[in-house]
């Protein structure tokens, strides 16, 4: 979910400087025939030196976690089926429990249940797909004392994993608890799909996402989205 809280809904974003075209990538804007997911993709809209985000509809969610396997696939992530990661948590069907190094989305399952009902019955799951904000003003990239976080031509925050030396540094910047450490020990979040976004593909999540629970485009757009269901008829 993209971290709209902290944009001014009635100021205009600045743009940042367009960037040229490179090589034979598909041009945004233009329909793409398959994604990495395997599923058919719908035409992009969104342009490199425009602000994209992921605008997250949680009353569409389902928990079927489409979202976290594509991005697992995607990023070529380890699956972690061994003995100390695949385990069940005791937290409801929630067994990723949070976002790690390794697992750059997180379908939380929140139970809500009546305590003092032995049965448990009558009780609801709320279902919401969390991820890195790429904040505005992003405490990681501010801390890093190598370079290895940087903003991308789309205004993503993305972590240059050669670059990084592991000091630990983003971990403590991030007011989300979203980066940690990988099975390498350098710092791990979501890459926003940047490899996609260069060649004008939705990422991997969003394009997976069965309900449209996660919907993805400019900031601009979501913003107008994320305000219609709340705005007086």
């Amino acid at each position: 979910m993209r971290s709209l809280f902290n944009l001014p809904p009635l100021v205009e974003q600045q743009q940042i400087p367009a960037q040229p075209q490179v090589g034979d990538a598909p041009v945004p804007g233009s329909p793409v025939s398959a994604t990495g997911t395997g599923t058919p993709a719908a035409p992009v809209s969104f342009q490199r030196g425009q602000s994209v985000g992921f605008f997250t509809d949680t009353t569409l969610c389902i928990g079927c976690k489409a979202c976290e396997v594509a991005c697992k696939e995607w990023n070529q992530l380890p699956a972690e089926l061994d003995a100390k990661h695949f385990r069940l948590s005791g937290n409801s069907y929630d067994n990723t429990v949070a976002l790690s190094g390794t697992t750059y989305r997180h379908v939380k399952f929140v139970e809500q249940f009546e305590l003092s009902n032995p049965d448990r019955v009558g009780g609801r799951w709320l279902m919401m797909s969390d991820v890195c904000k790429h904040c505005v003003q992003a405490g990681c990239l501010e801390v890093c004392p190598t370079g290895a976080i940087t903003r991308t031509e789309f205004d993503t925050v993305y972590i240059q994993k050669d670059v990084c030396n592991g000091c630990r540094y983003c971990v403590a910047g991030c007011p989300y608890g979203v980066i940690e450490m990988d099975q390498d020990g350098v710092a791990g979040k979501c890459t926003f799909c940047y490899d996609r976004l260069q060649a004008g593909l939705t990422p991997a999540c969003a394009q997976a996402c069965p309900t449209a629970s996660i919907q993805f485009g400019p900031v601009s757009e979501l913003q107008q989205r994320a305000d219609a269901p709340v705005r007086p008829r």
